[in-house]
């Protein structure tokens, strides 16, 4: 969000955490441009639509989406039990369904937009005791993938960011159990600065996934 405000994009910011997204909002507006938070919890997935018409009623044109929030999690597959693969589920991949079903139709209407969906290299690789966040992170690049099948008509056009480990509080979760050195991940401005990048790209192009790794290799 900060990368996209400094470079002059209005920014609808979406989390649970109403005092940090607030005083980002604040920040942002500094920068002259129009930031509103929208304190919404992505994982109820029941409420989650109802909770987007705010948005989608305030800023009216819709031009670039970010689907960037997830958790992780790590335990054997054989273990975990069903209400932990749901919620990981509902927040990585079913609530990135239902935001991006909020927006086609206001996208449409233009005949034009961006979709960009944050993956993972975990959704093309198999790392013991992250299998459910393979999982998910594999079915959000196969949807993507879909996605730009199906709306390129429409002036549509669906990306995928799949980067490796990014030094985000992610890490400090207590459904992550994972000694990684966090001085070699990637920074989340280095992330960000590859979004900003691809969905500033002329409207002929698409960059259909781009695969971010740390300079040191995985970890």
């Amino acid at each position: 969000a900060i990368a996209f405000a400094k470079a002059g994009i209005d920014v609808a910011l979406v989390s649970r955490s109403r005092p940090r997204l607030e005083a980002l909002a604040a920040e942002l507006s500094q920068l002259g441009v129009q930031a509103s938070a929208y304190p919404i919890d992505l994982s109820q997935i029941k409420s989650l639509q109802t909770s987007l018409q705010d948005l989608m009623d305030d800023f009216g044109a819709i031009t670039v989406l970010v689907n960037n929030a997830g958790m992780g999690y790590t335990g054997a597959l054989a273990d975990m039990p069903l209400a932990d693969w749901q919620q990981l589920m509902d927040l990585n991949l079913t609530s990135v369904f239902l935001t991006i079903q909020s927006v086609l139709p206001n996208m449409r209407s233009q005949e034009s937009g961006i979709i960009l969906n944050v993956a993972s290299v975990a959704a093309h690789n198999a790392f013991p005791t992250w299998g459910a966040y393979s999982a998910s992170k594999a079915g959000l690049v196969s949807l993507s993938h879909t996605l730009a099948a199906e709306e390129r008509e429409q002036g549509i056009r669906v990306m995928i960011i799949s980067p490796g480990a990014v030094n985000t509080p992610l890490w400090d979760t207590e459904t992550v159990q994972a000694d990684f050195a966090r001085s070699q991940m990637l920074a989340p401005e280095v992330v960000a600065q590859t979004i900003l990048h691809a969905v500033q790209l002329p409207d002929s192009a698409v960059i259909n996934e781009i695969t971010l790794m740390p300079s040191g290799g995985a970890l």
